[in-house]
């Protein structure tokens, strides 16, 4: 009869136990770090877009300059378009993702870098500020503010604009391409 009761005890600790830990993977799951681990997951899978909304308000593809892959100064080349407006225009994320970094210094000044599909890295350079609030790891969107237009880094003297440009696993490539692709349809990636 002890062992019986016994047995019963245990069973009911070892259920008591596995609806704790239940209960726990359903919390972390609903928790903000899980929402990012969730969108690497999904973005890792899914395939680079096709087509991208410009990521300035107000600014589109036709007004951009293929600059991509011009010489600036004598050791490199520019990695990516600048994408010109006035100061403190809104600047958002072309694509759903992760943001992987914000922050401020180097050629980009204040800059944020965003891991979109097919782990292609976004990058948003010479901001005048952050949005509000923007912080490594946190869930973006299509459409999503990161910031506004400005001439922080080697910007600096220049008309307000964003630098923007994408990195995937053969190093970076012109996003122009895909700048007219978005002004002909309404995928995002």
């Amino acid at each position: 009869m002890r062992s019986a009761a016994r047995r019963l005890r245990r069973l009911a600790w070892s259920l008591l136990w596995l609806a704790a830990f239940t209960a726990l993977l359903v919390w972390a799951w609903g928790q903000p770090f899980m929402a990012s681990a969730r969108m690497l997951w999904d973005i890792s899978r899914a395939p680079p877009p096709r087509a991208l909304p410009v990521p300035v308000q107000g600014v589109h593809a036709r007004q951009i300059a293929d600059t991509f892959g011009a010489p600036r100064g004598s050791d490199r080349t520019h990695q990516g378009v600048d994408i010109f407006a006035k100061r403190g225009t809104p600047v958002f994320s072309a694509t759903r993702g992760v943001v992987a970094s914000v922050r401020d210094g180097g050629l980009g000044g204040k800059q944020v870098w965003v891991i979109g599909p097919g782990r292609e890295r976004h990058y948003y350079a010479h901001l005048d500020d952050w949005a509000a609030d923007l912080a490594s790891g946190q869930v973006v969107q299509p459409g999503d503010t990161l910031g506004f237009v400005g001439t922080t880094g080697n910007a600096r003297g220049t008309p307000p604009h964003l630098h923007y440009g994408i990195y995937g696993a053969a190093g970076a490539h012109d996003p122009l391409p895909l700048f007219k692709a978005g002004t002909a349809t309404t995928t995002v990636d």
